[in-house]
């Protein structure tokens, strides 16, 4: 399918290790939980031991001690990606609306945000409460039933946000990221997600920070026409005829 009237992008953006320049949640419970088991329980959701909803769970139990100075001293050091201001602008500029799809917590993510002034966005994550003890419990309000993979649904947030005259965007860098980018026409990738789109042979653009995002998406906007990805078509109007 191919447009030629006015480009219109709906832009996903992950977030931990996409806009923050950290995987904030690895580090989170990294620092204050039992570092040893915390990073096995990572090991166990990267080689598909348990999922990411299990993952979360187990990593809440290794914080025994909340002190609320200590964690929100160490999510104001966290920083974003110098360029992803400019990038969040040029998408105002042009009216395109952006999403923030993380498999990541409110906790953090709401205040790094607002820290740099980008509180504005969208955003679809998991959710932080704490009990009367001060322990985590970690709640999950956008589950996919048929699929246990991820905590947060990112597919379904892809899916329910954008319409077939639109051209949908996908930027990230992990494995909670393979499954959602490949319902986007483009897909910015680096890392985990892009060495999973060679594998897979589905077409992307590499980039190392928002500014090779930026000059991208510049560039497609002088193009006359583009064209959505094949397979992505394929992949979302499975969905919907299942639906």
């Amino acid at each position: 399918m191919i447009f030629e009237e006015k480009k219109i992008f709906k832009i996903f953006i992950d977030f931990d290790g996409t806009i923050s320049t950290t995987d904030v949640g690895e580090e989170f419970f990294l620092k204050f939980g039992n570092k040893e088991k915390a990073r096995e329980i990572v090991r166990r959701w990267i080689d598909k031991e348990i999922n990411s909803r299990e993952s979360w769970i187990l990593l809440c139990e290794t914080i025994k001690n909340y002190i609320p100075n200590e964690f929100e001293n160490f999510i104001d050091s966290i920083k974003i990606d110098e360029h992803f201001k400019s990038f969040a602008d040029l998408c105002n500029k042009n009216g395109f609306d952006i999403f923030i799809v993380s498999d990541g917590f409110n906790y953090y993510i709401d205040r790094i945000l607002k820290n740099n002034g980008l509180d504005y966005i969208p955003r679809f994550y998991n959710r932080l409460e704490f009990g009367e003890k001060g322990e985590f419990i970690p709640v999950f309000p956008f589950p996919d039933e048929e699929c246990k993979k991820c905590a947060n649904c990112k597919r379904n947030h892809i899916l329910n946000n954008s319409g077939d005259n639109e051209f949908t965007i996908f930027i990230g860098d992990g494995y909670s990221d393979t499954c959602p980018a490949q319902f986007c026409d483009f897909i910015f990738a680096k890392q985990s997600l892009l060495k999973f789109c060679e594998i897979n042979r589905i077409s992307f653009f590499p980039y190392s920070n928002f500014s090779d995002v930026k000059k991208r998406v510049e560039s497609m906007l002088l193009k006359k026409k583009l064209k959505k990805r094949h397979q992505a078509e394929l992949k979302r109007k499975e969905i919907y005829s299942l639906g």
